[in-house]
């Protein structure tokens, strides 16, 4: 069977390069004989794998000597957790609610010390990025947080909030890698990888070495500790090694196509083809405020459910799969990460106009 062009949002499309490699390299790792699922962590063969990673991530996203890039694993929402737990040291941190995930981690944080939502955009269910140029930034806060780019409603920060002097603490899991990210502006990011880089069961940490502490209260399991997994350079336990090979070649294959500056031209070319034919349509139209718009997830619906739901059947039939939107809003939602190739969104375009003309 051919492939189809896969539009999920999560564990989504990785690179076909990336995936041969894989598979050729399945049984035998470069003259090993055996493969990176059945090496040791310690072997010095898996340990040039998780250092290559790592170097190739800091070339890619220029990160600075003076922050860490830590391997983890419980994905993004354990994170939720891990985050106030590791920075809360006054006990308060304030959060820019933007979607579901912001959300979860904010209630998440509420747990361990004073968690305050300063702005949000709940009152129209997550279409928007609201104002954050004057915020009321509690003077104690430890940091503000934010999720940077929201995978179920489409919206993104084109504009970093004014965090008035406070660290920002980011999860970029849907949008790390699609274009430059100047890693200073941040006290730390973090992302799950099976959005944009590797199979589900990595997160990768980039955190500033000066908030990542001891002093930490005693309820604070040693492995969410970020000192624990920084001491041991990742390899503080048995670390998901195969995902972490595979986001190592994801991480090549972004280098040899030119890095973040060619890639985010890529993802604008593809977004620019969808977003410009939903202006366009007299059937479907897109659901966020154009300004807020995500390069990453295209959130869109017809007039009608029954629509909606004959879209996604012969979409699917067509080779178009996994094009439902979340089931807290409905409708269609495409997304188009690095490894979504341009010729997918423009079929995709050419099926819509064809699938508009048969129904109006």
């Amino acid at each position: 069977m051919a492939r189809v062009y896969n539009f999920s949002a999560g564990p989504s499309i990785l690179p076909e390069e990336v995936l041969k490699q894989a598979a050729d390299e399945m049984l035998d790792y470069q003259g090993s004989g055996q493969s990176v699922m059945e090496m040791s962590h310690r072997s010095k063969v898996y340990d040039k794998i998780i250092k290559d990673a790592e170097k190739d991530l800091r070339d890619l996203m220029q990160i600075p000597d003076n922050y860490k890039v830590l391997f983890l694993q419980g994905g993004a929402s354990q994170q939720f957790a891990a985050v106030p737990m590791n920075l809360m040291v006054n006990g308060v941190a304030d959060y820019i609610i933007t979607g579901q995930w912001a959300k979860k981690a904010y209630q998440e944080a509420k747990k361990y010390g004073k968690a305050v939502a300063v702005a949000s955009s709940e009152d129209k269910t997550f279409s928007y990025i609201p104002d954050c140029s004057d915020l009321p930034i509690d003077e104690d806060a430890d940091y503000v947080y934010i999720c940077h780019n929201n995978t179920i409603y489409g919206t993104t920060f084109h504009e970093l909030p004014n965090t008035k002097g406070k660290i920002l603490v980011a999860d970029m899991s849907s949008d790390i890698l699609s274009q430059p990210v100047n890693v200073t502006d941040y006290g730390m990011i973090y992302f799950g990888v099976q959005k944009n880089v590797g199979p589900a069961g990595v997160v990768i940490a980039i955190i500033r070495e000066d908030l990542i502490r001891d002093d930490l209260p005693e309820y604070v399991p040693t492995m969410l500790k970020y000192k624990t997994q920084a001491d041991a350079d990742s390899l503080y336990n048995t670390p998901p090694c195969y995902g972490i090979y595979i986001c190592g070649l994801v991480f090549k294959w972004l280098k040899k196509l030119g890095g973040l500056e060619e890639m985010k031209k890529i993802n604008e070319k593809k977004a620019s083809i969808l977003y410009d034919f939903l202006d366009s349509s007299k059937m479907f139209r897109g659901t966020v405020e154009k300004k807020d718009r995500s390069l990453m997830n295209v959130p869109f619906v017809t007039d009608s459910d029954d629509l909606n739901a004959k879209f996604i059947k012969e979409a699917t039939d067509a080779g178009f799969v996994n094009l439902k939107g979340h089931r807290s809003v409905g409708g269609m939602r495409a997304s188009i990460y690095n490894a979504m190739p341009v010729e997918g969104v423009e079929k995709l375009v050419a099926f819509m106009k064809k699938f508009e003309e048969e129904n109006s």
